[in-house]
């Protein structure tokens, strides 16, 4: 589709031109990994505090309860934002946290505390599959995995934030301050998303909005959406983008897709939730233990870089199970109680593979679904795969309480070993699933292989 006086729609699609939409995506994005991250940086200094009563059992049930409310918020939006457009539930998802955060500073009691961290939940839980969706709808051509991964090093900015937040205002203020900051989204990034963010072509096309839906389109240089992009609108379509992710193509891997997440979840969300408190009880000192959650966070970037780049390569299929083998190498490593310096280096590096490892499960998730298919595949990889987020804070909470935090390295091992199994696999499950094909072959992870 050309207009007048401009050049292709194509060779306008550039980072330049989606810039605006990435940035929004990466700041609300930012703000989500500020949030999951606050909980770990903040925990040692809530367990010795006698006032609030937060026992280590406890802890990892709070830290559940966070996670099942982004269950429930990721398989929620991934199904609605279709119908009811994707600005409006990332506005709302963003409003979400915020008030939980809040009400974290004001809890009294862990139940109240839960109860804050459950909402806020509901809303990091909605936020990321939309942003994933989103950018990967404007990513340029070809470069949707190093997309993903910019945008993901706004999670790790964020977590780096939480940890600084943790350090400094924490043990001076005390830990409500620092939820008190988880207030700011609502503050700085709703009024942006509200006056910027554009919504999805493929969305208002699905609507009826197609003169709109043009001109979204050619404002910030992608193809016009046609019909067969776009996602079906009303409770049937919602089913039926359900139902299509176990066409012939999908139906196998669809599966493995999810039991990666579900490991790589586990993996990011157990160890943002208890890597300080676990190193602590492995001998290090607060300080020491705390900072780990920045480094890992600052090998998160490093490695998001790294990962979009080798995956645009060499697909993110391969980049995924190299990198979860990698991470349960990492991981069996800080069971040791390695030299100081050792050990700082070993948290980077394992920062650099795990966080990425889930990312490419995603990125993969972006080759095997169609484009009307996308934000509903992507809202379940998300939404199942926060089963392992529940089970990860909740499994080390259990070895915390019995004096056992050193296990939850082992747990983390395992949990990289059957991610890699399970993504590795995913080429093959397309392959076997495409037999069964009678049409034209669209563009699948088996790609990748």
């Amino acid at each position: 589709m050309t207009l007048p006086g401009t050049t292709d729609a194509h060779s306008r699609h550039t980072f330049r031109s989606v810039f605006p939409v990435l940035a929004l995506c990466w700041l609300a994005v930012f703000f989500d990994g500020m949030d999951v991250n606050i909980y770990g940086a903040v925990m040692p200094h809530m367990l010795e505090d006698d006032g609030l009563g937060l026992t280590p059992s406890t802890a990892g049930t709070i830290g559940s309860w966070t996670t099942f409310g982004m269950l429930i918020g990721a398989l929620t939006a991934g199904n609605i934002t279709d119908w009811l457009g994707r600005r409006p539930i990332l506005v709302s998802s963003v409003t979400l946290f915020s008030l939980g955060s809040a009400l974290c500073a004001m809890a009294g009691t862990t139940t109240l505390f839960g109860a804050g961290r459950f909402i806020a939940g509901l809303g990091l839980g909605g936020l990321m599959p939309l942003c994933l969706a989103m950018v990967m709808e404007f990513a340029p051509p070809r470069r949707a995995a190093l997309t993903t991964g910019l945008l993901m090093t706004s999670y790790h900015a964020g977590g780096m934030a939480a940890t600084v937040l943790g350090l400094t205002v924490a043990p001076s203020a005390g830990w409500r301050w620092v939820f008190w900051a988880g207030v700011l989204p609502a503050v700085i990034a709703v009024p942006l998303l509200m006056k910027l963010m554009p919504e999805s072509p493929a969305v208002l096309l699905s609507r009826g909005n197609h003169e709109q839906a043009g001109q979204v389109a050619d404002r910030y240089g992608l193809p016009r959406p046609t019909p067969v992009a776009s996602p079906a609108a009303g409770a049937r379509g919602r089913l039926d983008a359900v139902l299509a992710l176990f066409r012939p193509e999908s139906r196998w891997a669809t599966p493995l897709l999810w039991l990666a997440s579900f490991c790589g979840l586990l993996l990011v969300y157990g160890v943002s939730t208890w890597l300080p408190t676990m190193m602590k009880a492995s001998g290090y000192g607060m300080t020491s233990s705390v900072s780990f959650l920045l480094v890992i966070n600052a090998g998160g970037i490093v490695g998001m870089l790294i990962a979009g780049r080798a995956a645009d390569r060499f697909g993110p299929v391969r980049i995924s199970a190299i990198w979860f083998t990698l991470t349960a190498a990492g991981a069996l490593l800080l069971q040791s109680h390695l030299p100081l310096g050792l050990t700082y280096a070993v948290v980077a590096l394992t920062g650099v593979w795990l966080f990425s490892a889930q990312v490419m499960v995603y990125a993969t998730s972006n080759s095997l679904y169609r484009d009307s298919e996308r934000a509903t595949g992507l809202g379940w990889v998300t939404g199942v795969g926060r089963a392992g987020a529940v089970v990860g804070p909740s499994l080390v909470g259990t070895l915390a309480s019995n004096g056992s935090e050193s296990w939850g390295f082992t747990a983390f091992a395992l949990a990289g070993v059957t991610g890699a199994i399970a993504i590795a696999l995913v080429p093959a499950a397309g392959r076997l699933g495409s037999r069964a094909r009678t049409g034209p072959l669209p563009t699948t992870a088996a790609s990748d292989a």
